[in-house]
Order: structure tokens, then sequence, then C-alpha cells
């Protein structure tokens, strides 16, 4: 029943400050595999060998405060939709800076988190909300296709059973 058997989460963490708190947040590596990359190109690279897999991806990028840092991030997050367009993207910025973080980088940002003490506890709902709007999805496309096959199956039954009446209507 379940869709997911493992969720990627690809970490672009500079000074390695919240990456080893993850890990102790996400300790199952039956279901979550935790990487932690410091240059962008390592990072960049990563994802796109990740490309063929069809699991959920989801990236968070911890960005620092200088103007130049918000150009940057603007680029990996136009790099990492590129990639994939299913992976979910969660910003860590500073507390005071998150305004001037929203409008300087836009695009599809599933969230955008304040570096503070209850920083990774908010990651981990977010990454929950996260796998469960993959779930739903990869159900919804299954679904879709389910009534499809349905459809042309009364469709198919329908037309054998206009043919059978007009051919054999005695039966009928």
């Amino acid at each position: 029943m379940d869709v997911t058997k493992m969720t990627y989460m690809i970490c672009l963490d500079d000074h390695r400050s919240f990456t080893g708190e993850l890990k102790k947040r996400f300790p199952d590596n039956s279901r979550y595999d935790v990487k932690s990359f410091i240059t962008s190109e390592e990072f960049i690279d990563h994802l796109r060998k990740q490309k063929e897999n069809s699991s959920c991806k989801i990236t968070i990028i911890g960005v620092s405060e200088t103007t130049d840092d918000y150009r940057r991030t603007r680029k990996i997050v136009k790099e990492v939709k590129a990639i994939d367009q299913n992976t979910g993207i969660i910003l860590l910025g500073p507390e005071d800076r998150m305004e001037a973080l929203k409008k300087n980088v836009m695009g599809i940002i599933d969230a955008y988190i304040p570096k503070n003490s209850s920083a990774i506890l908010r990651i981990h709902n977010i990454t929950k909300r996260l796998i469960s709007e993959y779930k739903i999805n990869k159900y919804k496309i299954r679904r879709n296709i389910s009534l499809y096959v349905l459809f042309v199956f009364l469709f198919l039954a329908a037309i054998i059973v206009l043919v059978a009446y007009f051919r054999f209507p005695h039966f009928f």
C-alpha cells in the first residue's frame, strides 16, 4: 500500500549547522536518506544522479545573510526545479532576514523556515506534509489510469451489446 519506500532529503549546508540535528530527527535509514553537501556543485550533481529515481525528494537549502547568497540561492532553486519539478524545496534562513529572503528568492518554494530552536521540528512537519502530498499525487495518477481503463471497458462493452442487439435481435 505504501507508495514511497524511501524519502531522499538532500541538504545544502555550508557550515554543517543543521545537518547533524536533521540526521538525529530522521534516524530510520530504511525510510529516510539524509545527505549533506557543502558546495552547490556537489549538491546539483547529486540531484542529477537522483533524477531517474521516482521516490520522494526534498531539498533543504541553508541561506546565509549576504545578498550574494540570495542570488546563488535563486540560481540553485531554478536548477533544482529544472532537474525535477516534483522535488520539494525548503529554505532555511536567518530569522531577521526572512522577508528579504521571500522577496529575493521567488519560485516554487514549499517552505521558508527561520533558523531558531524550533527549525528542525518545522522541517520535520513540512517533510511529513511533502511526503503525504507526494503519496496523494501518486494515488491520484493511479486512480485516473484505473478510471480510463474502466471507461474504455464500458465503452467496448456497450459497442459489443449494440452489435449483438442488431446482429441477433431474437436473443433480446
